[in-house]
């Protein structure tokens, strides 16, 4: 099958660019978000290929004055993974790793809501970092091989929001992009052997600041044993780039919960201290573990859909069991301090605790968020 893709000199197997190996979990993600600084506009979009499913799909979130905004968008892709635009939603890129457009056009769903559109350039404000390579196996079943790059970024461009006009030019935020293989669309009917209980301890933490930027990760087995960790300063006045060989986390919880109230990462003359406001962003807005929208589901040739999130109610509905809820990003503020020099600015602690984690307490898959 070839398509408009073959013509780029980027193959890397005999293979036309419309087939990816020969796992269905295959998949390539692009992923951005934004906020301002006083935290009154928090915005996010991902977009997935599956080439083996055949699908594409991507989502729009806007959290603004109480709720959160999701468009969602799937198409069958017809082996075509430069096509990205589907129904409203599409991606431009202007300039790898440097400048991307995001356009979300009109649309109509089938309960007459929605009413999101507009245009934004996101611009990077350093080189991407390349992370650690994701390998991870459940016995002898591969369940997650994959590679990220994660990049601060500036924005510039206008929301319409049902008329309202959210100017968002001076919003700061990130992109990363991620591609290999993660469990996407239908489940695997046979579990893996032996059976072992579901655990996934994620903590992502990029930071913007007017003369650099911070960003740590950590991947945490239930022992608090990290398998995937990494730190990144970057000083835009010296241009000097300092990965960190060593850094520690400590991490605060609201009481009863598994929802981060403080965090402190230290290592080798650094420290950063994020105080989360207290607006949280559900990733399910973006397709993350959603019972319908979940990445790489298939719903036909296109469908786009519409619907809302009254943020102080979602936390109630998590506590019933409404586990889409539980993957969060929080914006904070963040005092860094390195080298005897201090930063104040904004980051996003993402946090998806999944099961036991030793050092918070958290004992099996439900604890501290049901009760």
């Amino acid at each position: 099958m070839l398509t408009p893709a073959d013509d780029y000199p980027l193959h890397q197997t005999p293979e036309p660019m419309a087939y990816a190996g020969s796992d269905r979990n295959f998949y390539d993600r692009f992923f951005f978000n934004g906020y301002s600084a006083d935290g009154s506009v928090f915005f996010a979009l991902a977009l997935g290929v599956y080439p083996q499913l055949n699908i594409m799909d991507a989502s729009f979130s806007l959290s603004y004055e109480g709720r959160q905004y999701n468009l969602r968008c799937s198409k069958e892709m017809l082996g075509d993974r430069l096509a990205l635009s589907i129904g409203p939603l599409s991606i431009e890129i202007v300039k790898p790793m440097q400048e991307t457009r995001i356009t979300i056009g009109d649309y109509k769903v089938a309960d007459n809501q929605g009413g999101l559109t507009g245009e934004l350039i996101a611009t990077a404000r350093h080189q991407p970092i390349e992370e650690p390579r994701f390998t991870r196996r459940q016995g002898t079943r591969l369940m997650m091989d994959l590679t990220r790059a994660t990049q601060n970024i500036d924005w510039h461009g206008t929301l319409d929001l049902r008329g309202h006009k959210i100017d968002i030019t001076g919003c700061r935020g990130t992109r990363d992009r991620s591609w290999g293989i993660r469990q996407v669309g239908a489940a695997d009917p046979q579990a893996p052997v032996p059976p072992a209980p579901q655990q996934f301890y994620w903590l992502w933490t990029p930071c913007n600041f007017d003369e650099a930027a911070f960003f740590c990760h950590t991947n945490d087995d239930g022992a608090g044993e990290a398998w995937n960790r990494k730190a990144v300063f970057d000083d835009f006045a010296t241009g000097r780039r300092v990965a960190l060989s060593r850094i520690d986390f400590t991490t605060d919880y609201h009481d009863g919960t598994r929802r981060v109230s403080a965090l402190t990462l230290e290592g080798e003359g650094l420290r950063a201290s994020f105080t989360p406001l207290a607006r949280l962003f559900y990733m399910q807005g973006l397709g993350y573990i959603h019972p319908e929208w979940n990445h790489g589901t298939h719903h036909g040739a296109l469908r786009v859909g519409f619907d809302e999130i009254e943020l102080a109610a979602a936390e109630a509905a998590l506590k019933r069991g409404q586990m889409e809820n539980l993957h969060v990003q929080t914006l904070s503020a963040v005092n860094l301090e390195v080298d005897g020099a201090s930063h104040q600015g904004q980051g996003v602690i993402e946090q998806l605790f999944i099961g036991p984690h030793a050092p918070s307490g958290f004992q099996d898959l439900v604890d501290r968020i049901m009760t």
